[in-house]
């Protein structure tokens, strides 16, 4: 027979979502338990966002080494020690793991349980020897990567997002199908780090993003090494350790040394037993309205799970969001328009709102796209990082996107962010002084330009201004 515990609220997944809602909610005088079976932090912290920035980071220093010429240091070829930079990111993690662990959780006052969950009712979980009834239940089990039926793959030896840091002997040829963000990322950051690479794409890599921001991005990786082949789906897999076969639909044959599969996610629902719940759910994730409410009025769900953008930062959001609904009850409502992705390769690139082919079709004559280019800022040519540009999508006079590829993009796309979030009109970033010289300048040069035909190419303000003159 099960112990039982009743609680106001029980979360079911241990990432950063999840975390953020138990953290948050016992602070504020809930009870909460959480369940978390595999390692707290969850995916962004074990297996993606953190791992994959440190590996980045490795690669970035490596590939310093034969950069310098034009700064007047004499380009050297790197010692990359692979094992090392593997223990480099496992330290990284290490270091960021007491914030997330057990015993800061159990410290703040939730009763964590180390148990995969289980719905046996509207309001009833089993975890374990343990029956939890919650007035509230909060789903933020995340996703896991997609690894699709190709003939033989499940027989040769290949590696995911869970697994790829984890190993410590440097490849020499990594094959990664796959072509999105994460593929790339980690192509550009393993021949950086000695390895070739070779990148199978079934249709357009990054085909997610502005075609003329990503066309940038994929000249620099290829220039670095990367052979990346698109329109190239793989058809079939074989071979073993060391010798790795990819066939792809026109017969071509790629052989590596190892394998990498990065072709998407899937949410983590298979466990839960939802209908139990009267819960929803589609091979997307959790079925939840715009409150982030699943068909069980009692149980909302957060993040990967809930089916939208699968960002660490979306799940945070939804946490608050729930926070507010949930413990106050309050009306909320999620959305999409002010969030920002990152692809953290060198250059970065960065989205928030809509892209350009986006806000065409939904303004029409209405829009206004105002550039600005990386070789009129006067820091990036001191730092030889010209290559890039900003586009800004503007619509009666306020921000609807914005699209930047170059140096710092993550960082500078954050005021774009703010302005969206907040409806600010684009006069609020032309306004703002930028420190000088600053990459942050490109934002600000980026609004001025809605000012141009305004101010220097009206023929009623020249007007106006030979007639104060007069006086």
């Amino acid at each position: 027979m099960s112990d039982l515990i009743r609680t106001d609220l029980l979360v079911i997944g241990g990432g950063s979502g999840g975390l953020s809602v138990a953290a948050g909610a016992v602070q504020m005088g809930a009870s909460v338990v959480l369940l978390e079976a595999g390692r707290m932090g969850g995916d962004c912290l074990n297996y993606g966002c953190v791992p994959s920035k440190a590996l980045i980071a490795s690669g970035k220093h490596a590939h310093a080494f034969g950069t310098g010429g034009p700064f007047g240091i004499a380009p050297a070829e790197p010692q990359v020690d692979y094992a090392a930079a593997k223990s480099h990111v496992q330290d990284v993690i290490a270091g960021i793991a007491p914030h997330d662990s057990v015993e800061r959780f159990e410290e703040l006052g939730v009763k964590v349980i180390t148990e995969f969950g289980r719905f046996t009712g509207p309001n009833s979980v089993e975890a374990g020897d343990k029956l939890i009834e919650a007035r509230r239940i909060v789903i933020a089990t995340g996703s896991s990567p997609l690894v699709p039926p190709i003939p033989g793959l499940a027989e040769v030896p290949h590696h995911t997002n869970e697994t790829i840091f984890d190993l410590t002997e440097r490849p020499e040829h990594l094959i990664i199908i796959g072509g999105g963000p994460i593929g790339m990322e980690l192509a550009q950051a393993h021949v950086r780090l000695g390895s070739r690479v070779t990148v199978l794409e079934g249709a357009k890599a990054l085909g997610k993003d502005d075609p003329e921001l990503a066309a940038i991005v994929l000249e620099t990786v290829r220039g670095e090494g990367v052979e990346i082949v698109e329109g190239a789906s793989a058809t079939q897999v074989s071979g073993g350790e060391g010798d790795i076969a990819v066939t792809v639909n026109d017969g071509s044959v790629y052989r590596g040394s190892h394998l990498l599969v990065a072709v998407g996610r899937k949410p983590n629902i298979g466990q839960l037993d939802l209908a139990k719940a009267g819960i929803e759910y589609t091979s997307r994730g959790i079925t939840v309205d715009k409150g982030l409410r699943t068909s069980n009025r009692s149980v909302y769900a957060i993040g990967d799970v809930a089916g939208g953008m699968q960002f660490t930062h979306v799940a945070n959001y939804h946490a608050g969001l729930v926070i507010r609904s949930a413990l106050f009850g309050l009306p909320v409502k999620a959305s999409t328009a002010h969030i920002p992705w990152v692809t953290f390769t060198d250059p970065e690139m960065a989205q928030v709102g809509l892209t350009e082919a986006q806000a065409r079709e939904a303004h029409g004559d209405r829009l206004e796209v105002l550039r600005f280019d990386y070789g009129e800022s006067d820091r990036a040519r001191t730092e030889r990082a010209t290559t890039g540009l900003i586009k800004v999508m503007v619509v009666k006079g306020r921000p609807v996107g914005a699209s930047i590829v170059g140096r710092q993009a993550g960082e500078l796309i954050g005021i774009w962010a703010l302005t969206i979030a907040n409806r600010l009109k684009i006069s609020a970033v032309a306004n703002m002084v930028a420190p000088y010289p600053t990459l942050g300048e490109i934002n600000k040069r980026a609004a001025g330009q809605y000012y141009v035909p305004r101010l220097f190419e009206s023929d009623l303000v020249k007007k106006i201004v030979r007639l104060v003159q007069r006086f």
